[in-house]
């Protein structure tokens, strides 16, 4: 399997992306430190009209600052039994200021958010995890059963981890319309090492019948430091079974040496080859979108 890039686009005006997704002929992008669900056309990838997901003061630089940012990695599109369709964007859990999310259902061209107090479901999550872990969930991905969430892992024991929970108790229970908390399944998931470094989860989607899912290697055995990116993976599991992973590279063959955040799915090629969306974040507020080729 391998991946290449074959363009690199920059995104103005788009700080940090985290999260990436792709309805019809749109594009959705969250950022970490963003309070707007951004919107670009998926052919040009021109920009659109951003939608407020929540009102802050912090955002007079053009980025929350680090310890007031909501933290939203995690962006999902999904449709809900009723056949409404939506995304639905989740802060990692790694602080409280980054317990929040929101569910953005798209109808007729507008937006309309509402906000999601993911505390309680955070402490479920955070009994899963192994003693002295805290959480980190980088990216979403949804079925139409179960969603997926999944914990990046980093520093010495830490483990990557996707939680899946059966969709329609986990919306009704962030949304408040029950007091009973969804099941939990955990599954680990084993990713490559870099150096002496393990990659850490983040990005997620379905497409096809696949999972496919994004990872970064960083220099820092801090959960919420930054350290210098030491390159990017992408992987794709088919049904029932893990991930198989390949390093990014650039057309030249070189690893590519920055953050991969998130992953979409363009199109289906051919059997087993697919042309992928990815968005990158440089950890200084810049953020690029990549179009590559995965093929098995």
């Amino acid at each position: 399997m391998q991946a290449i890039i074959l363009r690199e686009l920059v995104l103005p005006d788009l700080p940090s992306a985290s999260g990436v997704e792709l309805i019809g002929d749109s594009i959705y992008i969250v950022g970490d430190d963003s309070p707007f669900l951004y919107m670009l056309d998926a052919a040009s990838l021109e920009a659109g009209r951003p939608t407020t997901l929540f009102e802050t003061a912090h955002f007079s630089t053009g980025r929350i600052p680090k310890a007031k940012k909501p933290d939203l990695e995690c962006l999902t599109a999904l449709t809900l039994p009723s056949g409404e369709t939506g995304l639905l964007t989740f802060g990692s859990g790694s602080a409280p200021t980054r317990e929040i999310g929101f569910w953005v259902p798209l109808l007729h061209g507008s937006a309309t958010v509402y906000p999601l107090a993911l505390g309680p479901l955070y402490k479920l999550l955070r009994a899963q995890l192994p003693a002295g872990i805290s959480l980190n969930v980088e990216a979403a991905a949804a079925t139409a059963t179960e969603l997926w969430l999944f914990q990046r892992g980093i520093g010495v024991g830490a483990q990557n981890l996707v939680f899946r929970l059966p969709l329609e108790p986990t919306l009704d229970f962030i949304r408040l319309r029950t007091a009973q908390p969804p099941t939990i399944r955990q599954q680990v998931l084993a990713l490559p090492m870099v150096g002496e470094h393990t990659a850490g989860l983040s990005g997620a989607t379905w497409y096809d019948g696949r999972l496919f899912v994004t990872a970064s290697v960083e220099d820092t055995l801090d959960p919420v430091a930054d350290g210098a990116v030491l390159g990017s993976l992408v992987g794709m599991a088919e049904p029932g079974k893990s991930p198989t992973w390949v390093p990014l590279v650039q057309p030249n063959g070189q690893p590519y040496l920055r953050k991969v955040e998130g992953v979409a799915v363009r199109r289906r090629i051919a059997h087993g080859h697919y042309e992928l969306l990815l968005v990158t974040d440089d950890d200084a507020g810049g953020s690029t979108a990549l179009i590559a080729t995965l093929r098995a």
